[in-house]
């Protein structure tokens, strides 16, 4: 069948039914890959797609012992009271760790204010001096920061120990999390009035490649998201990295060996004060703020950079995906369709984690989304096709077979257009147009087919009122099956109701036909009832959905011994009808091709 002949015409080159459902695909997948690309360059599921990269980029890994924690925790606020502590204490701390030589330490507590006692600060300040690797942190004030391009920029910097400027190294411990709370990118410089203000963890790790005689670090090398913000690819989980005590280490239960060569953080380690997080490999578990530098660092110590996809990769990645998707999706079945989805998820997904390990990250959502929708389109193109064409071919099919047929040759398949059939009890009517011959010849060929068109539909009409099967049209005769191919509750009776309706309903028909022609026509029916092989009688190539056998020819033969108007029934439909019609008997007949006559009864009509 070629489309060309729709009212809406296919695309040029488009001419089998098939190749206009596939066109169709093709279109709704290019149309969601476009949609796609405008959400892909939106970000619009920012969200969504951070949390699938947590769950399948990210991966606990040993830490780095190059790291070690001096914790304020429960225990030391138990022996040395409750925080702040007096900074003579702080003090005491940076000397001990000063002995130790230690290739940087951290201390995660901000001194923005002076102490009531001057000494206080005095006696800290000139142990950080002495110790001379000290990081202390600033912090940026924001009223609000936006994405944008260039880093993060504070007009506000809090800084330790005012009445001693200058004589620190700082670094900024501002953290910036994603809309869910959780802390995935650090900055590793902010801009404050035009000058750069490295991270607290960068600080440290600019001490430490110092100490062991490394290259001094450029903030060039790591790949940077246009707000200067590094991805954080987090190795440890809460409590994975060593942690001791900040009052053990006071008294000498620490040696301080152990802090040789290695950086230290010093920080708080309770949820009583407050400084913690979330993040992407505990999105539940509270992580410490100087934990959360630990990870920092070890990322800077170890190279361990992600430097995210250009968007137009991302896009390229889905035209490809879309490709496939055109190929695959609208060729295969459902089953190998899921089969070819299931490869390319479970193949993207694999791709990712290795670029994720050579340093690049993948947008995991937009494509993986896309490929989806795009089985699901194509999916349900399909059903809504197949549907439409169901509909079309029942629609069309209906004009030549009976709606029952068309259903069970639909719902059956290729078994149901097997040959052969079954055997079953059936009522079979058959219906002529008396007096049609000498009417056609005395008629135009044109009016001849509206007439037999009129009549034909009353019949059918009357058969389908009924729940009987239109089998065929035998030019002006018909033949209708009841009990088949779907039960019928009292078929035989229904079968009469039929017949009786088509005598009743021929009625107005020969009345114009008189008055048009000076003419009349009318049906001659028969009805039978008993046993028959129902099923598909033909060739493999040519079939019909039919009934053959004796209750079949009888009926025929009723149909051809009746008058004009008048409808015969056998004994047998009498039998299971008697109490409901009124009848005349005609008593015993004789028909063709049987030796004994048979005992036939006229229908006078149905009782109330």
């Amino acid at each position: 069948m070629h489309l060309r002949k729709a009212v809406f015409g296919p695309a040029k080159g488009v001419t089998t039914i098939k190749d206009w459902r596939n066109y169709q695909k093709h279109v709704a997948i290019a149309l969601l890959f476009l949609i796609f690309c405008l959400f892909a360059y939106l970000d619009s599921f920012a969200t969504l797609e951070n949390k699938l990269e947590d769950r399948f980029l990210q991966k606990s890994s040993p830490v780095d012992t190059d790291i070690i924690i001096i914790g304020i925790d429960d225990q030391s606020l138990e022996d040395l009271g409750r925080f702040p502590w007096s900074r003579y204490v702080h003090a005491d701390l940076f000397n001990i760790l000063a002995s130790a030589q230690p290739a940087a330490i951290g201390m995660d507590v901000i001194f923005s204010e002076p102490s009531v006692d001057p000494g206080e600060d005095l006696a800290m300040v000139e142990a950080i001096r002495e110790a001379g690797n000290v990081v202390l942190p600033v912090y940026g004030n924001f009223q609000d920061y936006a994405d944008g391009q260039g880093a993060i920029t504070t007009e506000d910097l809090v800084e330790p120990f005012p009445d001693f400027p200058d004589q620190f190294i700082t670094g900024h411990i501002n953290t910036f999390p994603d809309p869910d709370g959780i802390i995935r990118k650090t900055a590793l410089y902010l801009d404050h009035n035009g000058e750069m203000v490295p991270s607290f963890a960068w600080r440290l790790y600019e001490q430490y490649c110092q100490a062991r005689g490394l290259e001094k670090p450029e903030l060039s090398n790591v790949p940077l998201d246009p707000i200067k913000r590094m991805e954080i690819a987090y190795t440890g989980v809460p409590g994975d990295y060593e942690q001791v005590s900040y009052s053990q280490v006071l008294s000498g239960e620490i040696p301080t060996e152990v802090f040789r060569d290695r950086i230290v953080l010093v920080g708080i380690y309770t949820v009583g004060i407050g400084d913690y997080y979330f993040t992407p490999l505990a999105a539940e578990a509270p992580m410490f703020g100087v934990e959360v530098h630990a990870n920092i660092l070890q990322n800077l110590l170890q190279g361990n950079y992600k430097e995210r996809v250009p968007l137009a990769a991302t896009l390229l990645i889905m035209l490809l995906l879309a490709i496939v998707a055109a190929l695959v999706f609208t060729r295969f079945s459902p089953v190998k369709g899921l089969a070819v989805w299931a490869v390319l998820v479970l193949g993207y997904l694999l791709v990712a984690r290795q670029m994720y390990d050579k340093g690049y990250l993948l947008d995991l959502l937009y494509p993986l989304l896309f490929v989806s929708l795009a089985y699901l389109v194509a999916l349900a193109a399909s059903y809504i096709s197949e549907m439409l064409e169901r509909r079309r071919i029942t629609g069309v099919f209906n004009r030549y077979v009976a709606p029952q047929v068309v259903n069970k040759i639909l719902e059956g398949g290729e078994s149901a257009l097997q040959l052969g059939g079954t055997r079953r009890e059936i009522t079979v009517l058959f219906v002529d147009i008396r007096g049609f011959t000498p009417l056609s010849e005395a008629t135009a060929p044109e009016e001849v087919v509206e007439i037999l068109n009129e009549y034909l539909t009353l019949v059918a009409q009357s058969i389908f009122q009924f729940g009987g099967t239109l089998d065929k049209f035998i030019g002006d005769a018909a033949m209708a099956i009841y009990n088949a191919p779907l039960d019928l509750e009292d078929h035989c009776f229904k079968a009469v109701q039929s017949a009786w309706a088509m005598k009743e309903g021929a009625v107005p028909l020969q009345e114009r036909l008189l008055e048009k022609f000076g003419r009349n026509v009318q049906f001659g029916i028969g009805v039978n009832t008993g046993p028959a092989v129902i099923g598909n009688i033909g060739a493999s190539f040519r079939m019909d959905y039919t009934a053959i056998g004796d209750t079949v020819n009888t009926s025929a033969r009723l149909e051809s011994n009746a008058q004009a108007g008048q409808i015969l029934i056998s004994q047998a439909v009498y039998e299971q009808v008697q109490d409901r019609v009124e009848v005349t008997s005609l008593g015993e007949i004789s028909v063709k091709g049987k030796t004994q006559g048979i005992n036939v009864y006229q229908v006078d009509g149905i009782k109330a």
